[in-house]
């Protein structure tokens, strides 16, 4: 299974039954598009905690989503690349989402990034996913 679109799933689904929390597996790329969302205002924060299980450390992110009027912060989410296939982009084809009012990210040579700010720097990038 892809751990980032189960993580994006993950967001989904606990905010469909409105969960206040949810917890993902941790890893440096979903705790820098955790960080992305909650910059974007789709998350109040994230944060890395380390639970012990049999002896051993796990770590896990701790996510806290975000609710307006009763209403999720997050509309829909668009998977683009899939580990069968990636989708590449060169930064003069980064166009806006939902009309600017979705958020792209893409994976660059820089790290991960939305895609305003990657067209912002001219560079491209293996787009992720989209979310508005």
């Amino acid at each position: 299974m892809d751990p980032i679109s189960d993580m994006l799933n993950r967001i989904k689904n606990a905010q469909a039954v409105r969960h206040e929390r949810v917890a993902a597996p941790f890893s440096q790329v979903k705790f820098r598009i955790a960080q992305l969302l909650v910059e974007a205002g789709y998350l109040v924060s994230v944060e890395k905690v380390i639970k012990m299980a049999k002896k051993a450390e796990v770590a896990w992110l701790d996510l806290v989503l975000k609710y307006a009027d009763g209403r999720g912060a997050i509309s829909g989410i668009r998977l683009v690349s899939r580990p069968s296939r990636h989708i590449y982009i060169s930064a003069r084809n980064i166009k806006p989402v939902r009309s600017g009012y979705g958020l792209a990210v893409l994976s660059t040579s820089k790290g991960v990034m939305t895609g305003t700010n990657a067209r912002k720097e001219n560079i491209g990038g293996e787009v992720m996913f989209e979310i508005w």
